[in-house]
């Protein structure tokens, strides 16, 4: 056995060395970047599954009917819409659509910070819920990023709500969902029926 260390060969030493290193490195906090990123993505999901367990009217229904504008503009019915993307496994693109939303209200300070965490969760090759985006508006945003402003997600949130309102909208208008809230016009006991429920809490 080891009498102590000046008695050990000087590997020995090492060798402990790099086991504690080792021990300390995984000890250590998360990355502040992907703590950042998870607690963005928290935020954004917990406020979408709070939209979507308040119960629509009929006449919320038939407006989300009309135009996908006004499922946008329904605290609601972007959170129906959300569970609806989620039963897709597409939820990303609303949840980029949010972010977007939200970094507008981020104060002049932190727009740099933010940008560069959305960029990176959203849009950079590869990224953790990358969004569907055409090579020259995913080179075009990086360089706004840059040089963040308040604006530098505009285009690639236009094409992201253009491509939801397009594909998945319609998908959304024939799903079951919605055929099931329409019919509480008439049929007030078809809302408590359990797939919807297990939908608007979150479930695919």
């Amino acid at each position: 056995m080891c009498k102590g260390l000046a008695t050990l060969p000087a590997t020995c030493l090492k060798s402990a060395k790099d086991i504690k290193h080792k021990i300390s490195f995984l000890l250590q906090k998360p990355e502040p970047q992907a703590a950042d990123q998870k607690q963005i993505k928290e935020k954004t999901v917990a406020a979408a599954a709070a939209a979507a367990k308040s119960v629509p009217t009929a006449a919320e229904v038939e407006k989300w009917k009309e135009s996908f504008s006004h499922v946008m503009s329904s605290q609601t019915g972007v959170g129906v819409f959300r569970n609806f993307l989620k039963s897709e496994f597409s939820e990303e693109n609303i949840d980029f659509w949010i972010a977007c939303e939200d970094y507008r209200k981020t104060p002049p300070s932190k727009l740099a910070t933010r940008a560069k965490q959305i960029y990176q969760q959203y849009i950079e090759p590869d990224a953790s819920n990358e969004v569907n985006l055409d090579a020259a508006t995913r080179e075009e945003t990086r360089q706004r990023v840059e040089n963040a402003g308040a604006s530098c997600f505009d285009d690639a949130q236009k094409m992201i709500y253009t491509l939801m309102e397009k594909d998945s909208y319609r998908r959304f208008l024939k799903s079951k969902l919605i055929q099931d809230l329409c019919q509480t016009q008439t049929v007030t006991n078809n809302w408590d029926c359990a797939e919807n429920r297990q939908m608007l809490a979150g479930g695919a």
